[in-house]
């Protein structure tokens, strides 16, 4: 029922607001929150400004977006830009990357998101991320206070999010500046992590999971038909603890209407089996 899936996140069985991506149909953002209004809780807006290509909003869409919020009940995360490199031992990009994350800070803060999701990238792909990590580990430091010194944002609002590497290696500047994480199950699994692991140690401080398929060919962000049997079961028993004011967001990232009707399909089927999701 088209009730049970607005009311998802409140359910006692069930306490987590569910998100999906600002691309599942092939549109602009605006229309996509109107699509996914009634459907999910949260929109990951995902955006970028790069080489040329930008998707970001202005304004008066902003604006649009805060009403689209408040009429359908919706929540933002926001993606911070992807092509950002707070770690570079070149200083010049590395002022880059805080400035380009300052201006979407300050572009979307009248949408109030429940959450800034924030890549730590190293300099090369793979882990480990640097080279020289204590140098990477020290220039992401100063990143950092430079974002929350000149932002207004809480701490806990931004969230780092597990890539391809260690995360013991952020796990200083996560604990040192009292951030939140992102726990991204689809890279771990990709990674050859332990998922059990990471959401022993992190999940008091995960303000945010991320969750999508992995294809045996190494093809993430697909359908959570392709996300194993018992992931989906334990981090929904974890968060089921939790009390009602614990507010968590968990985010199938993943574009494309063909994987995100998919995707609640397998929610449907492994956690509401008793209920009927209205796609």
């Amino acid at each position: 029922m088209r009730e049970d899936l607005e009311n998802r996140h409140s359910d006692e069985r069930l306490r987590f607001r569910l998100g999906t991506t600002s691309y599942i149909i092939p549109d602009d953002l605006i229309p996509n929150l109107h699509y996914l209004g009634g459907k999910v809780d949260d929109v990951e807006l995902v955006l970028f400004e790069s080489h040329g290509r930008s998707n970001m909003p202005s304004p008066a869409d902003v604006a649009e977006m805060v009403h689209i919020a408040e009429s359908k009940g919706l929540t933002y995360t926001v993606h911070l830009p992807l092509d950002t490199r707070l770690g570079s031992a070149d200083e010049m990009e590395r002022t880059r990357s805080v400035d380009k994350c300052l201006r979407v800070m300050n572009l979307m803060s009248p949408a109030a998101p429940f959450a800034w999701i924030l890549h730590l990238h190293g300099d090369r792909r793979g882990d480990p991320p640097s080279g020289d990590p204590a140098r990477w580990i020290a220039r992401n430091r100063y990143s950092l206070t430079e974002l929350l010194t000149a932002s207004a944002v809480d701490p806990r609002r931004i969230c780092i999010e597990t890539l391809d590497y260690d995360f013991n290696l952020a796990a200083g500047l996560v604990e040192d500046f009292d951030l939140s994480v992102c726990l991204d199950i689809g890279h771990l699994l990709l990674y050859g992590r332990d998922v059990s692991a990471h959401l022993d140690r992190w999940f008091d401080r995960a303000r945010v999971f991320h969750i999508h398929g992995v294809l045996p060919d190494g093809t993430d962000h697909v359908s959570l038909r392709h996300l194993g049997q018992g992931v989906i079961e334990e981090l929904a028993d974890r968060l089921r603890r939790l009390p009602v004011e614990d507010v968590r967001v968990v985010t199938m990232e993943i574009f494309g209407q063909a994987d995100f009707h998919d995707s609640m399909r397998v929610l449907q089927e492994r956690l509401f089996s008793d209920q009927a999701f209205c796609l």
